[in-house]
């Protein structure tokens, strides 16, 4: 559940700045890619931060 709170704030943050790199006048080509590596990170970091530890 953690996950998933995690991940939708996480794309609202890529929406925002998705939007301002449109409202800049950036190509797509790199609103695309930028978008593309901060959904990356974005699950990378949600799946360290909301994993469960090991037992020992």
């Amino acid at each position: 559940m953690n996950f998933g709170i995690y991940l939708i704030g996480y794309i609202i943050v890529i929406a925002g700045v998705v939007y301002a790199m449109n409202l800049a006048h950036i190509h797509s080509q790199w609103i695309a890619a930028v978008a593309v590596i901060m959904l990356g990170a974005g699950i990378l970091t949600a799946v360290t931060r909301t994993r469960t530890k090991d037992p020992n």
